[in-house]
């Protein structure tokens, strides 16, 4: 079993920030650049994907894994330890394995080759173990966040259909009362017309009238 201290969660849990389903992990400032001490071979450009050389988080992870690896080593001497040793020499001299075995045997005497390798598959059964974990918990947040954009851009879009067919229909409306101004004054011209008719024809009709009383009342006041 792979030690409590192989523990990966900044990977994709930042405990400080992601405190609520669908928040992303805060990318770092400055890409973290892995520290000088036991660590994995420096890898040449040609070994990581094309896409992977701008990836800021790179480093930062490429040294979680390296820390991860080094929580797994026990006290004594083992793979990890002549892993190292390896590295300081070179991965591809054949002098560096047998320099580093020799060594090996002045510590443990009974050390074998069986013994490393089985160390040696051991370390990389715990880092699967851990990545696929992690590989797992990233796919989740992924997924989630996937659905989390998905719902979200749905709603909106709803909510713009929604708006944009009351707009059509406010734009009908509109048009509709456009309509029923234009036909007020040609359907009530008569009627406006008739109205006004029937005024002046009251006001003719009370002077008539008027001038045919004071008519009279001249008359009585002159002959009588």
């Amino acid at each position: 079993m792979a030690k409590e201290s192989f523990n990966w969660k900044s990977l994709f849990i930042n405990e400080e920030t992601d405190t609520s389903e669908g928040k992303v992990a805060t990318q770092p400032s400055t890409p973290v650049s892995p520290s000088s001490g036991n660590k994995f071979p420096n890898q040449s450009t040609e070994s990581f994907p094309t896409n992977s050389l701008t990836n800021p988080f790179l480093n930062e992870i490429f040294e979680v894994y390296d820390k991860g690896f080094e929580s797994l080593n026990e006290p004594g001497f083992d793979f990890f330890e002549l892993y190292k040793s390896v590295l300081a020499v070179g991965v591809t001299n054949p002098q560096s394995y047998q320099m580093a075995f020799t060594m090996g045997k002045t510590i443990k005497p009974d050390l074998t080759k069986e013994f490393l390798l089985q160390k040696g598959s051991y370390y990389i059964t715990e880092i699967e173990k851990v990545y696929s974990k992690y590989d797992t918990i990233g796919k989740t947040k992924k997924a989630d966040l996937d659905n989390t954009i998905t719902k979200e851009k749905y709603n909106l879009s709803k909510s713009i259909s929604d708006l944009e067919a009351k707009i059509i229909e406010l734009q009908k409306e509109l048009e509709a009362k456009k309509i029923e101004l234009q036909k007020i004054d040609p359907v009530n011209m008569e009627q406006l017309s008739e109205i006004q008719l029937k005024m002046d024809a009251n006001d003719l009709a009370k002077q008539k009238i008027l001038n045919s009383i004071n008519t009279v009342i001249t008359g009585i006041n002159q002959y009588l």
